[in-house]
């Protein structure tokens, strides 16, 4: 699998990551009213987007190749990453009619993206070991 996405990261890494970032920041700048109800909790939204954005993000910084730096931190970069852009975004929705900039969104976010990041490091170490021969 891991072979399959680096000779494929462009189309299968980078273009997912980009595309559901600005799909992310679309919706967060348009009008509450303007947004339809996916029918779960506010939070749980705030969870579930920033889920797939530290997941999408660690794996684009994990396949890069210009530094091995952010490779072998990516980790820590992806948290520092999705912590610097809850804020801006919880900022950014305060000029954004029907939305404000809570705390709680921007723990949500956190959350979300701590456990996108747990929930990638596992799928990866899973396939690492089943493609892994036995000795």
């Amino acid at each position: 699998m891991f072979n399959f996405l680096e000779r494929r990261t462009t189309l299968f890494v980078y273009l997912p990551l980009i595309l559901y970032w600005i799909l992310l920041f679309t919706l967060t700048s348009l009008p509450s009213q303007s947004v339809p109800s996916v029918g779960v909790n506010d939070k749980l939204e705030h969870m579930l987007a920033y889920f797939g954005l530290s997941f999408l993000l660690y794996l684009a910084l994990v396949f890069q190749k210009r530094s091995i730096m952010l490779r072998n931190n990516a980790v820590l970069f992806t948290l520092l990453i999705i912590f610097v852009y809850s804020i801006l975004d919880e900022v950014h929705q305060l000029i954004v009619p029907g939305r404000s900039c809570e705390f709680l969104d921007f723990l949500a976010d956190m959350v979300g993206g701590i456990v996108g990041l747990l929930v990638i490091k596992f799928v990866i170490r899973f396939y690492k070991l089943k493609e892994s021969p036995v000795t």
